[in-house]
């Protein structure tokens, strides 16, 4: 089980990591120098949670976009609280 978003498929992404130094010209300096650059891996932030599918639970790892999206609805743990009628 990699790290894959079960609602999107959002994967790992792989970029640079730019090591830097010096001074910015607008400080007066001479300007940013790119002293390394290396690999890194960009990850979705995966969460899991319990996830209404049709009419059942089930349990998914789902990036946090499509859960503040609104892709996926939580399952309701239990009923909200109703007053009896009278």
């Amino acid at each position: 089980m990699g790290q894959k978003c079960d609602a999107c498929g959002k994967t790992p992404v792989v970029g640079n990591r730019v090591r830097q130094r010096g001074k910015y010209k607008y400080l007066g300096g001479n300007g940013r120098q790119t002293t390394g650059v290396s690999k890194r891996v960009f990850r979705p932030n995966l969460q899991k949670i319990r996830v209404q599918s049709g009419g059942s639970v089930v349990s998914q790892r789902v990036c946090t976009q499509c859960i503040r999206s609104g892709k996926i609805t939580k399952a309701v743990a239990k009923k909200p609280f109703t007053l009896p009628a009278s």
